[in-house]
């Protein structure tokens, strides 16, 4: 029996250009463990079983997964029929380092860079495609409207590339945006210097009033008269940079403690 070609499945729309699919698997460094998510009709997947890894696959959707084991006769033991944001990455390679790679259904894109912060232990680097304003966005830098709280909280963690754009008109269905494609590599020393927890806090709250100055975003956390005349609070979050962002973390952690 020959299954169909999955015509789309949860806001995915399928890559259907070779060279693109070809040219993505080369970005990502060679690695042992490689997790590839969203494969929908395998054209990543194709080629990534050629390569000498331990290969493992992530598809929610049933139709997709039902034509990447019959058709492409990918072994069903290698596919997690289940949704990635709850999944415990830790487990996948048991506690071991891997790689991730995919063409990301777009409408959960940046929760997979969050899941992906959450488990960076594990993860080394990431490539995969991206609704094109969304990679921007990840791997814009300060002074720019398109900086924001994934911009800061993924570079704290990574090097972020964005690599080259991909036309709409190479997907099926074509989206009605333009993608690109990004890589994240994990930096040398992923420990911040700070408290993470507030420092996720304060980025937040930062952008969440984004015209504000930082003396007025940052006004829900009691902070020393005396603290709030530093002139980083006369800035606003999208001119401050990441390490700014850790500065700034610091010196609300001693006000707070002292």
């Amino acid at each position: 029996m020959r299954f169909v070609k999955p015509k789309k499945a949860l806001g995915q729309h399928f890559l259907n250009d070779i060279s693109i699919a070809e040219r993505i698997v080369e970005s990502l460094s060679p690695s042992q463990n490689v997790l590839e998510i969203g494969p929908g009709t395998g054209i990543l997947t194709k080629i990534l079983i050629k390569k000498k890894i331990d290969l493992k696959l992530v598809e929610i959707d049933k139709e997709s997964v039902d034509f990447l084991t019959n058709d492409l006769e990918i072994n069903d033991s290698l596919i997690y029929n289940q949704d990635f944001l709850k999944m415990n990455l830790a487990e996948v390679f048991s506690k071991n380092n891997f790689s991730i790679i995919g063409n990301f259904p777009y409408n959960i894109s940046s929760q997979i860079v969050f899941k992906i912060i959450d488990y960076r232990k594990y993860i080394p680097e990431m490539c995969g495609m991206f609704q094109y304003e969304v990679a921007e966005r990840i791997c814009e830098h300060e002074g720019s409207k398109k900086y924001g709280i994934i911009s800061v909280i993924t570079q704290a963690y990574y090097n972020t590339s964005l690599l080259f754009e991909v036309s709409n008109n190479l997907f099926t269905p074509p989206p009605k945006v333009n993608s690109a494609v990004i890589s994240l590599k994990r930096k040398k020393n992923i420990n911040l210097n700070c408290d993470e927890k507030l420092f996720l806090k304060i980025v937040k709250l930062s952008f969440q009033q984004r015209r504000k100055t930082l003396r007025n975003s940052l006004k829900q956390i009691n902070l020393s008269d005396n603290l709030r005349e530093d002139i980083i609070f006369d800035k606003r979050p999208e001119q401050l940079s990441v390490n700014e962002f850790i500065d700034l973390t610091n010196l609300v952690s001693h006000d707070l403690n002292n």
